[in-house]
């Protein structure tokens, strides 16, 4: 697939300390799509998929999820999210947006079993789909 130039392209990651959700997105439909689950270790991602990621298709901006409770508090979580999407500046030298993603993944369990079944629960998608919907509430917040 082609990456056109003029249309600004988002990657979006729902961060996890064993998987990392990826989706892709852009300014010009303000759609996302999940795109794959990338394995982690102990919260270290898989950067050399992450550079290849990068490099075919030369995002202009990151959307990391950052996992808050539900009183808005911070946890454990929200700080590696945060490192996780400091990381990504260091390494790429691009912005990145940070998203509220309390229930982001509930939800895409339960949009993945409307849609597919145990199945699709079961074939590791929940990640991607919940970076996807961090990603489209992100493009959906703008003006």
């Amino acid at each position: 697939m082609s990456v056109h130039k003029q249309s600004t392209i988002l990657l979006g990651f729902d961060f996890g300390t064993k998987r990392i959700g990826v989706a892709i997105g852009q300014l010009v439909t303000r759609v996302a799509r999940p795109l794959f689950t990338l394995h982690a270790k102990d919260g270290i991602p898989q950067w050399d998929k992450i550079t290849q990621l990068v490099k075919t298709w030369q995002p202009q901006a990151f959307v990391v999820g950052v996992p808050l409770n539900m009183d808005g508090s911070e946890q454990p979580l929200t700080v590696l999210a945060r490192d996780f999407a400091q990381m990504l500046v260091d390494r790429y030298k691009l912005p990145v947006h940070e998203v509220d993603e309390r229930l982001t993944s509930v939800d895409a369990r339960e949009r993945l079993f409307r849609e597919g079944g145990y199945q699709a629960l079961q074939d590791g998608q929940v990640d991607s789909k919940a970076a996807q919907l961090i990603l489209q509430t992100w493009l959906d917040s703008l003006p």
